[in-house]
């Protein structure tokens, strides 16, 4: 089970919106594909998959804020 995790995006970013979730839980994942749209203080970026497998789990839903490193979802391979 691979565990997606809220990044880091900047040195001061503590912690990032989920402002859209590109995929479902039971989606198929492709390595690269994009999951999710982050929101910080400065900047909105797109997040994409280091792992290929099954999203089974949403831990975050959208517009929760969350802190960096924190687990948000479950990809299982």
């Amino acid at each position: 089970m691979y565990k997606i995790i809220m990044p880091k995006l900047g040195l001061t970013m503590q912690t990032g919106i989920i402002k859209k979730w590109h995929k479902n839980e039971g989606d198929k994942i492709k390595k690269g594909e994009i999951l999710f749209e982050v929101e910080t203080d400065k900047v909105t970026s797109e997040v994409i998959s280091d792992y290929e497998g099954t999203l089974v789990q949403i831990l975050n839903m959208e517009l929760e804020e969350v802190p960096i490193l924190q687990t948000i979802a479950y990809i299982s391979p």
